[in-house]
């Protein structure tokens, strides 16, 4: 695990570009082949690997309190997880016991899990509770037809789960959400474009300036990134124009709140986003080599040294921070469509991916040797 620099060094770098006209290069040119983004085998594949891996399911402050819960398909399988009496959170495959129907839908908060087929009924912690009628199912044994577990942990703000694998999530993740951030939306998409495809868009700022000449453009930079890998994972950084402003400024006194975004990539597939006034959570679920599901969760930042924080006021500004990046965001998801209509046309065998564009190589690479192992 690749320590990350700190937010002084960000700044740093990030101002020497800035003189120097330049960016971060990575090593080498990747060629990815086409027939990646739509091979069905592959996707398959691929699909395993996001039930083998420990993947960020949801942020845990969805999961604030007592029985609160967020049930959704991940990897196509439905899972729940819920934040138990004892403050454990704990995920389970979401399906009864009875006849398979699922337990529980969306978000919400619950004391106990009810199937409204039959009614039976589930406690925080997976066990079967009450089976009404139960004396037509003769020598049930109520212990072995709890809903069945997944593993789930916490780290760094985020609640990971692992479908069918022992792997753990790295212990020495950064911190990437704080405590006291909260959820102030969520909701989900569906997108007409292989999830690599989309992925690549949060991971290079060479489209900046032709992409999102209206929206991201005037308040930032043209390909001027600071791009990190640590493990599996990496974090780019997208500077504001604002930020040369802490050249005049002593690199002991120097604040970066407000003056660039972070994007981490959490392999294989959340990006997490952390902007002026809140952090979105972006986890991208494969339905088909052409279509993706994309599940946002909206939190509040931290407030700035010397604001108050007043909930109301962050999550207001907060709402409105997530408007302005939506403009920019739809226009990732229309050049990412457009992209994947452009696979048909037979143009390319190949992506090739250059220096600029280091963080999706390092993903590349990473995939195919996850894929091999």
């Amino acid at each position: 695990m690749n320590a990350l620099l700190d937010d002084r060094a960000v700044a740093a770098r990030v101002l020497a570009h800035v003189e120097k006209r330049s960016t971060d290069l990575g090593e080498t040119v990747w060629r990815e082949p086409v027939e990646n983004y739509r091979s069905e085998a592959r996707l398959q594949a691929e699909m395993a690997l996001l039930r083998r891996l420990p993947v960020p399911f949801c942020p845990a402050a969805a999961l604030g309190g007592e029985g609160a819960f967020v049930a959704r398909p991940a990897a196509g399988v439905p899972i729940v997880a819920v934040r138990g009496r004892d403050g454990q959170v704990r995920a389970f495959r979401n399906a009864c016991r009875h006849r398979g129907m699922p337990v529980a839908d969306g978000r919400g908060c619950t004391k106990t899990f009810v199937c409204r087929y039959h009614g039976w009924g589930y406690g925080l912690d997976g066990s079967l509770r009450h089976v009404p009628h139960e004396e037509g199912f003769p020598g049930l044994d109520r212990g072995s037809h709890g809903l069945v577990p997944v593993h789930a942990e916490e780290r760094s703000g985020l609640v990971f789960v692992t479908q069918d694998g022992a792997e753990e999530a790295p212990a020495d993740l950064p911190p990437i959400l704080a405590p006291g951030q909260m959820l102030f939306d969520s909701a989900e998409r569906e997108v007409a474009a292989n999830w690599k495809i989309f992925a690549e868009s949060f991971l290079e700022g060479y489209h900046i300036r032709p992409t999102h000449r209206e929206s991201f453009y005037p308040y930032g930079f043209d390909n001027l990134n600071v791009i990190e890998a640590f493990g599996r994972n990496s974090r780019v950084t997208f500077p504001f124009r604002r930020i040369a402003r802490l050249a005049e400024v002593p690199e002991a006194e120097r604040r970066i709140d407000g003056l660039l975004t972070y994007v981490y990539h959490l392999f294989p597939n959340v990006l997490v986003a952390v902007l002026s006034r809140h952090t979105m959570v972006v986890v991208l679920e494969p339905l088909s080599t052409d279509r993706t599901r994309m599940v946002t969760y909206g939190l509040t930042n931290p407030p700035a040294e010397g604001e108050d924080d007043e909930p109301e006021r962050l999550r207001a500004e907060a709402a409105r921070d997530a408007a302005f990046a939506d403009i920019g965001g739809q226009e990732d998801r229309d050049v990412t469509c457009a992209i994947q209509r452009g696979l048909s046309s037979g143009a390319n065998d190949h992506f090739t991916f250059g220096r600029f564009e280091g963080a999706i190589v390092h993903f590349h690479r990473v995939l195919d040797a996850a894929l091999m192992g």
